[in-house]
């Protein structure tokens, strides 16, 4: 690709072609980071007890206990690119990263921007990344407040993100209980779509309806799920809704079972996944849930390619008591918020943590 560096337009760069893979998908799959992780604090001392969240057991954010009734949230996420507009790169970089927060019932309070870019890359197209996501932020209600960059032949973002939220309050992923039911608030196949689009095979108006729903903030849906005292959920992105929910699941000593008719689909996203288009991503996230996940035999496999496709700037996925369901239904309604009834929490007899897809 050639940039013309004496006259820099974001009009010369496409942002992909900079890139292998992009989003969500370009993360390290949830088997390499299991392995990676373990031990990781043996030996070391247990975390001291105001860290009310981290690493063990993972959750979406860390969150540190300051007074009785404040917890301040601490997150990061950053990726390459998975459109060509700089604008919209930032916009979906920063609605992903501001995810994690919400997904933990929290508020934003503000952002720092992590870019490694190329030296030659237009200036004004970095102006324009960082333009999307302060403005992400702001509606996120939030300011982005400084940042770093590096060097990198490679184009990556994204937002270390700080919040807060009652602790009380906290939606959390070990939190569901058998009978609870899982929804979840935003289509699944965006990994699908991207990955098709760079063979050709993504129309306009479906990688469109993608990028769309990638830009929306999870913040009212995740101001609903707090409202109405919902305690169990996480945001659906890189491992998706098998690797998230499995580690719901496990966090929360059950077992979910996922209804496959009932996944909400992008437009587009099931035809390339009948014609074998997947990520590199997903083959990790099959690994990933393989041990503990259970197939209905007759499935078609177009529906379990989704189920584990890789998502970014994904829903959340929550687990609520069937007496909560309907009022918090109507409160996403009028906060045209969209939302599927997925799936149910059931008991695990060896509490371990498992996922099906029937």
């Amino acid at each position: 690709m050639t940039i013309d560096v004496g006259s820099p337009s974001v009009a010369s760069v496409r942002l992909t072609d900079l890139t292998e893979c992009g989003g969500c998908a370009a993360k390290l799959g949830a088997d390499v980071l299991e392995e990676a992780l373990a031990g990781l604090f043996a030996g070391a001392g247990r975390p001291p007890a105001e860290l009310v969240a981290g690493l063990d057991p993972p959750d979406d954010a860390a969150a540190y206990l300051v007074s009785p009734d404040l917890v301040v949230l601490g997150t990061l996420d950053f990726f390459p690119p998975l459109v060509d507009d700089p604008r919209t790169y930032g916009e979906i970089a920063a609605a992903n990263a501001l995810s994690d927060i919400f997904a933990m019932g929290g508020r934003v309070l503000f952002a720092l921007s992590i870019a490694a870019l190329p030296e030659d890359l237009p200036r004004d197209a970095f102006a324009a990344i960082l333009d999307g996501a302060a403005a992400k932020v702001r509606e996120a209600g939030g300011t982005l407040a400084g940042g770093h960059t590096i060097r990198d032949p490679e184009p990556k973002y994204g937002l270390a993100v700080v919040g807060v939220a009652h602790p009380d309050r906290l939606l959390r992923k070990g939190g569901a209980r058998p009978g609870d039911v899982l929804l979840l608030t935003k289509r699944l196949g965006t990994g699908l779509l991207v990955s098709g689009r760079r063979g050709g095979r993504t129309s306009d108006a479906d990688l469109g309806a993608g990028v769309a729903q990638m830009s929306v903030l999870n913040r009212a849906a995740a101001e609903a799920f707090v409202a109405h005292g919902v305690r169990a959920a996480t945001d659906v992105t890189g491992f998706g809704l098998l690797g998230h929910g499995l580690e719901m699941a496990r966090a929360s000593r059950s077992s979910f079972a996922f209804d496959a008719s009932s996944l909400p689909a992008l437009d587009g996203a099931l035809a390339l996944a009948r014609a074998g288009v997947e990520t590199g991503g997903a083959a990790h996230n099959r690994r990933f849930v393989a041990a503990s996940l259970t197939i209905a035999l007759d499935l078609p496999p177009e529906l379990v390619t989704l189920a584990h496709d890789p998502q970014t700037s994904g829903g959340l996925l929550g687990a609520i008591a069937p007496d909560r369901l309907g009022a918090l239904e109507a409160e996403l309604d009028a906060r045209a918020v969209p939302h599927w009834r997925v799936g149910r929490v059931e008991a695990d007899p060896a509490a371990a943590g498992a996922v099906s897809l029937t």
